[in-house]
């Protein structure tokens, strides 16, 4: 699903990533842990590819077999939008639109016409049992309510891989045991594979696997 190699990011005279290699299987639920500065958020987003690693001629990242690397910025966004979905610690979604529309983005910008995007959406926000908050914004959602809006539109395209970075870090105790619970049940119903960045460690310990990261390097998993 997920292989990388060689991965170095610089930041001048700083060197962040120091030769990171990996490899996830599909539905894998894997989270990686270390301390603060330690390159966690770094390495997904270059996994996700949000970032580009410093050349070293050496470099690999593949995703369900597509190499990452030979894509031109055109062809990432593209690969980006259909196949990688993404949770962050802060919602990100947009207050202006409802929760259906905010969910229906992706599928709009990838070419989805509005019935079926809304069809999909409709059938996420039931699936997490949101279908009775779809008319509303996100100022009118709980927080725990606004995190489940974003899984759903990072599910919208079925991507092969969801990033998540702090994804339970803005919610209660209770919130953020309902979202870690939710995740697993996406991964038994549909076999999707989470790549979680997180210092709860309830939900680190509950992934198949921990990565832990020091200094820019997996140095256990």
């Amino acid at each position: 699903m997920i292989l990388a190699k060689n991965i170095y990011k610089n930041y001048g005279d700083v060197a962040v990533l120091n030769g990171v290699n990996l490899k996830i299987d599909k539905g894998e639920i894997v989270a990686i842990v270390g301390p603060s500065g330690a390159g966690k958020t770094t390495l997904l987003q270059i996994l996700g590819t949000l970032d580009k690693p410093t050349s070293n001629k050496e470099e690999i990242i593949k995703i369900d077999n597509q190499v990452i690397l030979n894509l031109n910025d055109n062809q990432l966004s593209k690969y980006r939008n259909k196949h990688i979905g993404f949770i962050f610690q802060f919602h990100q979604l947009l207050p202006e639109f409802t929760a259906l529309e905010n969910i229906c983005i992706p599928a709009y910008i990838a070419g989805l016409s509005k019935k079926d995007a809304e069809e999909k959406a409709l059938k996420l926000l039931d699936f997490l049992k949101l279908e009775h908050r779809k008319n509303h914004k996100p100022n009118e959602l709980s927080g725990g309510e606004q995190q489940r809006v974003a899984v759903a539109r990072a599910l919208i395209n079925n991507p092969s891989v969801i990033f998540a970075d702090e994804p339970s870090g803005n919610l209660d105790s209770v919130a953020a045991k309902n979202l870690h619970q939710l995740f697993f049940r996406l991964r038994d119903e549909f076999n999707q594979t989470f790549v979680i960045v997180t210092h709860n460690e309830a939900l680190a310990n509950m992934a198949d696997r921990k990565l832990h990261m020091k200094d820019g390097k997996i140095i256990t998993s």
